[in-house]
């Protein structure tokens, strides 16, 4: 039987991974008999689901929220709570409070736990956490030189994962995700939510705004590979491991000019017309300091999956979340 933590659990990312956990029932071959969900606003109900859900409204860097979450031993956690990138950037104590305080606060609630407790620590990461100038190809072990707050949060999460692991605490995966692409809902303060709000807008028969040039580059992978990356992690052995736990994750690097192409292929020329250009110069800046291509082979390896071109990623995104149909 399997105990499971999910803190983010309202999120985007959060919701999705805890349908696929519902649905599934097991996790690593282990029937799931309790899912505690967290985050700073409730989290949805869950249906499908035979074991127990508890779900609450809680704040990582609250005092005893962190070991409220962990008191009752879970033996995975699936650490999704935090501030996306955009946001970091404008507002910098909220940004290390809970990108930073929060995820300590858990590695220690942890730690305190004792009695020879260590949990599976799945921990979302970015590629934010490397800065130009880059090489041709971002391999996982190149140096943590990030250029944005949030970067340099994410990277000091990576440390304490790595330490906390080295310390035998958690048994950490750190799973470097690419811009994931295409978001469903609303616009969020991601300096990145253009890649999807060029796509998932005119799919929508709405207008997009695209604030940088077509010829930006960037890697990507859908919600549902992402989805897939948490939960192959939660199945790594630590052996496989070894002592780099903090992974690049594959995607598929391309243009905007190569998305846009992609979104032609697919919904046709007047569906792609429905693209404004409107410079940002904030998002030009934080996007510029982001890297361009991965060697994800590593994590290839590890048997990491993602999609092959950026029609699948499109393709995905209509079938998942519109139905099958789109606004032509």
């Amino acid at each position: 039987m399997t105990h499971i933590l999910v803190t983010g659990a309202a999120g985007m990312i959060g919701r999705k991974l805890t349908e696929r956990l519902a649905k599934d029932g097991t996790l690593n071959g282990r029937k799931i008999e309790r899912l505690t969900l967290t985050d700073v606003v409730k989290p949805p109900k869950l249906s499908g689901f035979s074991g127990a859900v508890e779900a609450w409204v809680s704040d990582l860097t609250a005092p005893r929220e962190a070991e409220r979450a962990v008191a009752a031993r879970p033996d995975v956690i699936f650490h999704l709570a935090g501030v996306v990138s955009g946001e970091a950037e404008l507002d910098l104590e909220k940004g290390y409070r809970v990108n930073l305080d929060g995820t300590r606060a858990l590695l220690d609630a942890v730690r305190k736990t004792g009695r020879g407790y260590c949990p599976k620590l799945i921990f979302t990461s970015s590629i934010a956490v490397f800065g130009a100038p880059f090489p041709d190809m971002i391999r996982d072990e190149f140096h943590l030189t990030p250029l944005t707050s949030y970067g340099t949060q994410k990277a000091m999460s990576e440390l304490l994962l790595s330490d906390y692991s080295r310390r035998g605490f958690v048994e950490g995966v750190g799973i470097r995700l690419p811009t994931i692409c295409v978001r469903p809902g609303k616009p969020n303060k991601a300096a990145s939510g253009f890649f999807s709000g060029i796509i998932r807008e005119p799919l929508a028969g709405e207008t997009a705004v695209l604030p940088v040039s077509e010829s930006v580059q960037h890697t990507h992978a859908s919600p549902r590979a992402a989805i897939g990356f948490l939960i192959h992690a939660a199945g790594l052995a630590r052996e496989q491991l070894g002592t780099r736990i903090n992974l690049n994750m594959p995607g598929v690097s391309c243009t905007v000019g190569e998305q846009l192409a992609a979104l032609k292929r697919v919904a046709g020329e007047k569906v792609a017309a429905r693209i404004r250009r409107e410079t940002d110069p904030l998002v030009e800046k934080i996007v510029g300091g982001w890297p361009e291509i991965f060697d994800a082979q590593r994590a290839i390896k590890l048997g990491f999956r993602a999609e092959d071109t950026f029609d699948e990623i499109i393709h995905i995104h209509i079938e998942d979340e519109l139905g099958g149909k789109f606004a032509a």
